[in-house]
């Protein structure tokens, strides 16, 4: 939050979706394993920029909501109205009535995939003008005609919009309440221009292409496979185990009458793992991100150091597909808080435990570790990124 003003995400989430097919509403589907609101929410949630996110939703789809987001915190939810300018003015009227906001982004969560550059160009453009939008250029050509061809229109200064939508919040909010609701606006922009704001253009993005029909999702799942790739990591620690110290290992806290000496608090299982992300985005390593020479982590959680490589990988654009831990140690056992830990890593990498294995081993009493001197930890990490191989 900058100077106290507030930049506001506003997800507009409550429609019904009969055109998509399914038997759940469109924002509730899932594209290459993942709802199309989890990716708008995750998108917004790890912009540096973006302070809160706000969700607006139809009666009776929380629990909707809940299981469509995971182990994700849900964010504030709104219930909307009919129609989607009612659906926003309800956003906007929560808004104003907890606190208010400097600038708001009012997002179709039918656009799952938003580049964290178009918030960018959003929220810089706002520095000059109450209103900005992303658009794209229209490159086909455009004719009348139903059933016969006619005359083709003239594609000058035609531009195809989208969402998110960015707006200095007291002007969008004012220029929503003094709307006519007898009349249906295209979109937020319209309701801006109407109330005499001007509205600048901004370059959009061609993922930002809004899934409405059965076979939108059928193009994005290949779009998906075309323009990812896939990333390995490894990751490998060792700390000493000293007298009179807490033991923590992936991220739970183990009673034993040892634990790890470091200048975190030395959780060698997380370390490793961030190593292993850190390593597939080829980002260095968790000393770079997190110098031990920088007294302000003396004592941190190592859940800090995983969840910046988390959000490194989600302002990247990217996925975390799996990621496999083994842990080396001769005492204590492992395996009475391994469920303990595979929990703990997917609530903090917000992936699904399945897609998180831990294992353990010893090495038969040989070694630093076979003397009980300390623990190690080896990590593998997947990711899928945008790009080709």
């Amino acid at each position: 939050m900058r100077n106290g003003k507030r930049n506001i995400a506003l997800i507009v989430a409550a429609g019904r979706g009969e055109r998509s097919g399914g038997d759940v509403p469109k924002q509730f589907r899932k594209v290459a394993g993942k709802s199309l609101i989890r990716y708008v929410v995750e998108a917004f949630s790890s912009h540096a920029r973006i302070d809160d996110v706000i969700l607006v939703i139809a009666e009776g789809q929380g629990d909707d909501v809940k299981a469509a987001l995971g182990d994700m915190p849900v964010p504030t939810c709104v219930i909307g109205g009919a129609t989607r300018q009612a659906s926003v003015r309800a956003g906007l009227n929560h808004i104003a009535a907890t606190g208010g906001a400097a600038k708001v982004l009012i997002h179709d969560a039918a656009r799952p995939f938003l580049p964290h550059d178009v918030i960018e160009r959003l929220l810089d453009a706002l520095e000059h003008s109450t209103g900005a939008i992303p658009v794209l250029p229209v490159v086909d050509t455009l004719a009348h005609g139903e059933t016969i061809l006619g005359d083709s229109v003239d594609r000058t200064g035609i531009v195809r919009v989208q969402t998110p939508q960015a707006f200095d919040f007291k002007a969008i909010l004012t220029a929503h309440q003094t709307w006519n609701e007898g009349l249906d606006a295209s979109d937020d922009a319209q309701i801006a221009r109407a109330a005499g704001h001007d509205v600048i253009l901004v370059g959009g993005d061609v993922m930002l292409e809004k899934l409405t029909y059965p076979a939108d999702f059928i193009l994005a799942e290949q779009r998906l496979a075309d323009q990812y790739s896939i990333r390995t990591g490894m990751g490998y620690d060792v700390h000493r185990l000293v007298a009179d110290v807490p033991l923590w290992l992936g991220g739970v806290h183990i009673p034993h009458d040892k634990g790890l000496s470091g200048h975190s608090d030395a959780d060698v299982a997380l370390h490793a793992l961030t190593d292993a992300i850190f390593g597939a985005l080829a980002e260095g390593d968790i000393g770079s991100h997190f110098p031990p020479s920088d007294p302000q982590w003396r004592g941190a959680a190592s859940v800090i150091f995983l969840e910046h490589a988390r959000d490194r990988v989600a302002a990247r654009g990217g996925r975390i597909i799996h990621v496999d831990l083994t842990i080396i140690c001769e005492a204590p056992k492992i395996g009475p808080h391994r469920d303990a830990m595979q929990i703990r890593i997917a609530e903090v990498l917000r992936i699904a435990p399945d897609r998180v294995g831990v294992k353990a081993t010893t090495t038969e009493r040989l070694g630093f570790t076979g003397r009980g001197e300390g623990i190690a930890a080896q990590a593998i990490a997947t990711l899928a990124l945008p790009g080709l191989f």
